[in-house]
């Protein structure tokens, strides 16, 4: 099993490679694994930075740590791009999104799979009626249709984070099919709390997917 930790903040549009970078140097240089890091991604969706943390163990029993010996160097480095988002940051621990819901099927897991981040703003104090919406569709043939591995939403202040972990090749047949009539109902429910982060740069739901900047995964 694999734990994520998803961090959002505002970050310049544009510095996508200088964040990067950083991070690469990092990752190379020192053992993230040591610390139970096992795997990072960095997005972006227009002004959002978002960077999630694979851990092998639950932080919440492990402890909480900052991933790497060298975090203080990497907040310094990547500060002039990456700045916090919620209006209620105090501390670093206020960048991390809070999980409200979490599915996967029963059954063995598929060989391949992909994982899509999928951003937009949320009603404050809608999280149960959208996880409500998540579990009623859940627990229907919707999510096997589609290839769904697993799903986890979060929320930071007015964002939403939803992580769809989908079988690759099934995943890639309905990349651009929303046409299911279970699927469109799925949208018409959360249409009362969940809205494109940007609504004038939006034109489909691929619209509100984060495009991927930066991988790393352990391999030992």
């Amino acid at each position: 099993m694999v734990f994520r930790n998803v961090i959002v903040c505002h970050m310049v549009p544009g510095s996508e490679k200088t964040v990067g970078d950083v991070f690469g140097h990092y990752d190379n240089a020192t053992r993230p694994q040591d610390l139970g890091v096992i795997g990072r991604m960095l997005l972006s969706h227009h002004d959002l930075y978002l960077h999630i943390i694979e851990r092998k163990q639950d932080p919440k029993v492990s402890g909480q740590n900052r991933g790497l010996p060298a975090f203080q160097k990497i907040a310094e480095e990547i500060g002039p791009y990456v700045t916090p988002y919620p209006r209620y940051w105090k501390s670093a621990s206020d960048s991390v999104a809070k999980e409200f819901y979490h599915w996967a099927p029963d059954g063995p897991r598929p060989t391949n799979t992909t994982l899509l981040v999928i951003v937009g703003r949320i009603k404050p104090g809608a999280e149960p009626d959208v996880a409500r919406v998540f579990a009623e569709s859940d627990a229907g043939s919707l999510p096997a249709e589609l290839g769904v591995a697993g799903r986890w939403l979060y929320s930071i202040d007015d964002v939403y984070v939803h992580l769809l972990e989908q079988d690759e090749s099934v995943a890639e047949a309905n990349r651009h099919d929303h046409s299911k009539p279970a699927f469109a109902k799925v949208m018409q429910d959360l249409s009362p709390y969940i809205g494109p982060y940007r609504p004038e740069a939006w034109r489909s739901p691929k619209d509100s997917l984060a495009n991927v900047f930066y991988r790393w995964r352990a391999q030992d």
